[in-house]
């Protein structure tokens, strides 16, 4: 049987102790969310507990509340405020972070998440006039190889933001980085919704661990 107790693993996997020794970006989203929450609960680990609340919340882990993790059993509500500050805390510091964007390369980190997804998420990033970022959002999950989008899903928000454009993206499970026509089509199809509302999009990103595409450097959006 595994062990349910983090003092019981060897003390190179212990999250706090791999921390201090390589580094934070050596840990797993698990691990990162166990060192927060600091305790498990009866029968579970803070690993394993840490990976209860990962899978719950899935793609829309930022937008949970207090409400969403103490309905989790073992997340009580200190180690709830202890997720949530830090998730501000991170948001916060994130969106002074890239800020403007004025390259591709600029909102690669808001897309850093769905990189490795084994589900193809959405992404829009609202901007204002200035092409400073106002908010991203996972517009659409989908399944292995493709996302339904539709418009109104990627302009909602946009609208609701005052935005002045947006850049979308999605990643490629399979790695390719090669546009689909159905990416191509869909691209087009947001481009003219956008141009319609007042609303650019400014390119339409596709990510993968390898790297990136974006459909403006390869001439699919004018």
């Amino acid at each position: 049987m595994a062990p349910k107790r983090i003092k019981d693993l060897p003390e190179s996997e212990r999250p706090r102790e791999k921390l201090r020794a390589r580094g934070p970006q050596a840990l797993s989203d698990a691990e990162l969310l166990a060192v927060l929450i600091h305790t498990g609960t009866k029968g579970k680990s803070a690993i394993e507990l840490a990976s209860v609340v990962l899978k719950a919340a899935g793609p829309n882990l930022s937008r949970w509340g207090l409400t969403e993790f103490t309905r989790l059993a073992g997340v009580g509500e200190a180690k709830a405020c202890q997720i949530l500050a830090a998730l501000e805390l991170a948001r916060r510091h994130f969106q002074r972070g890239p800020g403007r964007v004025e390259v591709p390369e600029d909102a690669l980190p808001y897309l850093a998440s769905i990189r490795d997804r084994k589900q193809e998420h959405f992404v829009s990033l609202t901007l204002n006039g200035a092409h400073e970022v106002i908010e991203s959002r996972v517009v659409t999950v989908g399944l292995l190889a493709s996302s339904p989008v539709h418009p109104r899903e990627v302009f909602a928000d946009a609208i609701s933001d005052r935005a002045a454009a947006v850049i979308l993206g999605h990643n490629h499970p399979s790695g390719n980085l090669e546009p689909s026509g159905d990416d191509l089509a869909l691209t087009r199809q947001l481009v003219e919704a956008g141009r319609i509302l007042g609303i650019e999009v400014l390119d339409h990103l596709i990510v993968t661990r390898a790297g990136h595409t974006s459909l403006r450097e390869l001439g699919h959006i004018p």
